[in-house]
């Protein structure tokens, strides 16, 4: 029997934020926004979720007001996934959260540090700049590899994320080289079309 996907007998604004928030894969798709990832095929191959999956999390961000879809591309149509001021509204939750898990769950190392992009202080346990003596808005953050990081991701996403970046900004093609499409079987060979320069 499938789970619902509502805690309709909980008085509980805990619940109510599960039900936006709580299922599987939704918290990460969250986290790679503000990593700066904006595109479904990005998504895709970073996160590894089902495409299935994946378009009804997406679907269901927005439909909660925590994505906003764009049209970067009319022909073919193609969207970006945006986060809004109430997507936003999530980083301490997800600051938290990965702090939590460094702490708490055995053998975690840190994947990612961050810091305040204007001083360069590493932010404290509550996003905060302990030498700014503020709280850093995610704009301002600086996220940079730490040890528990793969130095050798096996996708284009996760390679740009090697390098130091601020939050929020997107995770541009010209950092990603030309995508290949993720199912396409290892060692199969790719011819790359050049694109067209214009129209004649």
């Amino acid at each position: 029997m499938a789970l619902g996907k509502d805690y309709a007998h909980q008085q509980c604004s805990i619940a109510r934020a599960l039900e936006v928030v709580g299922e599987r894969w939704t918290l990460l798709v969250v986290r790679d926004a503000f990593y700066g990832v904006r595109r479904y095929n990005d998504f895709l191959v970073h996160l590894g979720a089902p495409r299935a999956v994946l378009a009804a999390r997406l679907q269901a961000l927005v439909e909660a007001g925590v994505l906003d879809r764009r049209r970067y591309q009319e022909s073919p149509p193609r969207d970006e996934y945006v986060l809004t001021e109430r997507g936003l509204a999530l980083w301490p939750v997800l600051r938290s959260l990965g702090a939590w898990g460094r702490a708490e769950v055995p053998g975690a190392v840190p994947v990612r540090h961050f810091h305040h992009a204007d001083c360069g202080t590493e932010l404290g346990p509550y996003g905060e700049c302990p030498a700014c003596r503020l709280p850093v808005p995610p704009a301002d953050v600086e996220m940079r590899p730490g040890a528990g990081l793969d130095p050798d991701p096996g996708d284009p996403v996760g390679r740009a994320l090697l390098r130091p970046r601020r939050l929020l900004v997107p995770v541009g093609p010209g950092e990603l080289g030309k995508s290949v499409d993720p199912v396409v079987p290892i060692g199969t060979v790719v011819p790359v079309v050049p694109e067209a320069v214009g129209n004649s």
